[in-house]
């Protein structure tokens, strides 16, 4: 991924894996993974700027805050957020700080990354922890970090989502924080079968920066869905050897693969495509793959919830919330 720009769950049936009811999330030691209430009229939404600075901050800021307050909801966005150090929107020790308090207000119920690109991760290696109750955390791409670490700490509440995009992108957005329904998501049916399981939903490149960490769950029985950009095929294909060969995809009951863009001015004829890789690193592995799914970099990113039950069809191509 360029610099702008999951769990115990359901064993295989017939394996003495338990059942899920509908509605039910992310099972952490046998009990169904916590989510946050929903989001009321007047409820309060911290913005945070967990690693590269917000680029267009100053004209995207009076923008999200009309969109959060047509939906009812108050947008704080802090002004230091809005600044430049490095690479980053602040320094480390400023951004985890800032981090901890928006996390840790009980009047903050939902909290949103602005920006994405670089330094998430550096806030776990800092010391960050999700606090223990429950509470929305929105973000894609760098923001995966913080939304990967909330899972595998059995924590509900974390939506692989952006806060731009059109009205319909939004609407679902607005849906899943509001506790609403959404419709299932569309993609392309490549390996047959139909699977059921808590959701883990990331980046292909920041998933693979964790992978042996505390803060990278553990994909038995979960659906995986992941997306990346600026990563040419041959990259993807190193990544996913490297899932492969570390033993993550063990006992994995679907993938759905989003968006993957790249600059295709490093690609020689008779070279792998991206298709041929994603199919060739995932279809030998005798689950259900979806491809194509509107998720990830490009429009639309449509959100979905980590920890909540899904049923992926390969037949059909689709993704459904359950």
């Amino acid at each position: 991924m360029e610099r702008r720009q999951l769990l115990s769950g359901l064993m295989a049936l017939g394996m003495g894996s338990p059942l899920w009811a509908k509605g039910s999330s992310y099972p952490q030691n046998g009990t169904a993974l916590a989510m946050p209430p929903p989001l009321a009229h007047g409820s309060e939404v911290m913005a945070i700027a967990p690693g590269t600075w917000w680029e267009n901050a100053a004209q995207e800021a009076d923008q999200l805050r009309r969109r959060f307050g047509a939906a009812g909801w108050r947008l704080t966005i802090p002004a230091a957020i809005q600044g430049r150090w490095r690479w980053f929107s602040e320094p480390d020790d400023q951004r985890l700080r800032r981090l901890r308090q928006a996390m840790g207000d009980p009047a903050v119920a939902a909290v949103v990354s602005v920006a994405g690109g670089w330094g998430s991760a550096r806030l776990l290696e800092r010391g960050w922890r999700p606090p223990p109750q429950p509470r929305w955390l929105v973000g894609f791409s760098d923001a995966s970090a913080l939304l990967l670490a909330q899972l595998a700490a059995g924590i509900g509440g974390a939506v692989h989502g952006s806060l731009g995009g059109d009205e319909t992108q939004w609407e679902r957005l607005r849906r899943l924080l509001s506790g609403a329904a959404v419709a299932p998501l569309q993609g392309q049916g490549w390996q047959s079968g139909r699977a059921v399981g808590p959701l883990v939903v990331s980046n292909l490149t920041v998933a693979t920066s964790l992978i042996g960490t505390p803060w990278f769950p553990r994909l038995a029985g979960c659906v995986l869905v992941l997306e990346d950009v600026g990563e040419e095929p041959y990259r993807v294909d190193r990544m996913l050897t490297q899932w492969r060969t570390s033993g993550v995809l063990r006992g994995i009951a679907g993938v759905g693969l989003g968006r993957f863009r790249w600059k295709q001015d490093d690609i020689l004829p008779g070279d792998l495509s991206m298709e041929e890789v994603l199919r060739d690193r995932f279809g030998d592995l005798g689950v259900p793959l979806v491809g194509a799914l509107p998720v990830g970099h490009g429009r639309p990113n449509l959100a979905l919830p980590l920890g909540r039950l899904a049923r992926l069809d390969g037949d059909r191509g689709s993704l459904e919330l359950l």
